[in-house]
């Protein structure tokens, strides 16, 4: 639970800079929230959260 709350985070603040640097459209903005929220909902949600939380242990290892 503590690493989707910290990834939702990150990703949240590198979408805030390339919408405040206009490298992001609002556009672009909406429909990748969008695609994350639809997928969330997802089988695929399962197979990414334990890919997320393999790479993050693999960093944890280095």
């Amino acid at each position: 639970m503590v690493v989707t709350v910290s990834l939702v985070a990150l990703f949240g603040l590198v979408l805030f800079f390339l919408l405040r640097s206009h490298t992001l459209g609002y556009g672009s903005a909406f429909t990748a929230a969008g695609f994350g929220f639809f997928l969330a909902s997802t089988g695929a949600s399962g197979p990414i959260n334990e890919l997320a939380t393999a790479v993050i242990n693999a960093l944890g290892q280095l």
